[in-house]
């Protein structure tokens, strides 16, 4: 009787990308550390921009009022920590030939761009979970109504927003010109996600056509995640958490195949000289 030995070759070549991810993953937040303006940036960003719009939510009271204030950390850390911060970091080890050194090694394309996103997923979660303890601490803890969701979407909304940021630096020449690049989608996204006023004061075709932008699903997932209410304003259970936010997770997912294409279409991994 002969036996098959085992082919441990995808387990080596998967044991080999994590490798390869993680260092340039630790590469990426040693750089981030070094750079002082970027560090302040990505880390500071997003909780001084709730601070200034916490009179936006003096309405609500209690566990509603904490988990709007968490809603908007999330929402501004997407938009600062990962889209602004990789559209300059992609765009910085692009014309420092970095990207162009690495993926002509070993290292694949989908390697170097999940490296590079690591540090800030990471700061986007540490901010999550610091702010969830302040606010515990501080005012009332969040409801939390479904902590799977509020995982699943934070994940989901770190992807899509580093893709939209990996094709926004295709069309950045240099560091400093991201300040203008990045406009449209910060302000589109920031103006139309439900965030800063109620979608339903627009006219109904201009707020189903928000609805469909890329941060608005990210804000709807998690106020059911986190304080348990609806679009419409009600007060959902656990079960129907899940069931409401079919339709926004749809629009997120279908965010991250516009986002793959968007690389494939315009990400530059030469210098732009």
């Amino acid at each position: 009787m002969t036996t098959t030995p085992l082919d441990t070759k995808p387990f080596a070549e998967t044991a080999g990308s994590l490798r390869r991810t993680r260092a340039l993953g630790a590469t990426e937040l040693r750089l981030l550390v070094r750079n002082r303006t970027a560090l302040v940036t990505a880390v500071g960003f997003g909780p001084l921009m709730v601070l200034a719009t916490m009179g936006i939510f003096d309405d609500a009271d209690g566990v509603l009022f904490s988990g709007a204030l968490l809603v908007a950390l999330v929402a501004f850390s997407v938009l600062f920590v990962v889209y602004y911060n990789l559209t300059t970091v992609s765009v910085a080890r692009r014309e420092e030939l970095m990207l162009k050194r690495f993926v002509s090694s070993e290292t694949s394309r989908t390697e170097m761009l999940v490296g590079m996103a690591v540090p800030a997923t990471a700061i986007m979660l540490a901010q999550t979970v610091l702010t969830y303890v302040v606010l515990a601490v501080a005012f009332d803890p969040p409801a939390l109504v479904n902590p799977l969701l509020v995982v699943v979407t934070i994940l989901l909304a770190a992807g899509v927003f580093a893709m939209l940021a990996y094709a926004s630096s295709g069309f950045t020449r240099s560091v400093e010109s991201a300040q203008l690049t990045t406009m449209p989608v910060l302000f589109i996204a920031m103006g139309l996600s439900g965030l800063l006023f109620p979608l339903d004061v627009l006219p109904s075709t201009v707020a189903n056509l928000a609805q469909l932008t890329p941060l608005a699903p990210v804000v709807e997932l998690l106020r059911l995640a986190i304080s348990g209410v609806a679009a419409d304003g009600s007060v959902v259970t656990l079960a129907e958490s899940f069931s409401q936010g079919l339709r926004p997770l749809a629009v997120l997912v279908a965010w991250s195949v516009v986002g793959v294409w968007a690389i494939r279409r315009w990400m530059r991994w030469d210098p732009r000289r």
